[in-house]
């Protein structure tokens, strides 16, 4: 009997920031960390800590995508005023993609994927770490930034993999 195909992040797609559909298949044997964005949240300065983050680690795997959300009511620009926005005050070089919903009836496949079998997504920024087989490894809630040791050791650890 052949054994059957578990579902990856890697089976999914999104529009990038400037509407290009991106099957997530492009990043195969990569290390990937997944954020909800928004511009006017509390933990907006994140946006620091992960473009260090991604500057520290892409050379060795890693890659960060970024979904903006209006599920809080802090994403309210349109796709060209997030992406102005990230260039002008994070200088941002990561993967950003369109405006999602990262819970609820509307919510993106991919953010349904990630929280299949855990809690809804419950603010801005919270981080889930997908190891190279497109598996979620690790989840990590808005307060801890992207530059904390929890983060950079699973981060290291799925790399090493």
């Amino acid at each position: 009997m052949l054994a059957e195909k578990k579902i990856s992040i890697r089976n999914f797609s999104a529009k990038n920031i400037i509407g290009e559909d991106i099957s997530l298949a492009r990043y195969r044997n990569k290390v990937i960390l997944i954020v909800n964005l928004a511009s006017l949240c509390g933990y907006t300065n994140q946006y620091a800590g992960l473009v260090e983050l991604y500057r520290r680690y892409k050379g060795k795997g890693l890659v960060i995508l970024g979904f903006p959300s209006n599920d809080f009511n802090q994403e309210p620009g349109n796709e060209s005023e997030i992406m102005e926005f990230c260039q002008a005050e994070y200088n941002v070089t990561f993967d950003v993609f369109a405006k999602i919903s990262v819970k609820g009836e509307n919510i993106h496949p991919i953010y349904g994927f990630l929280t299949a079998e855990q809690p809804a997504v419950k603010w801005n920024f919270e981080k889930f770490l997908i190891g190279k087989d497109g598996q979620l490894s690790k989840r990590f809630l808005s307060a801890v930034a992207p530059l904390n040791e929890k983060i950079t050791a699973a981060i290291e650890y799925e790399l090493a993999k």
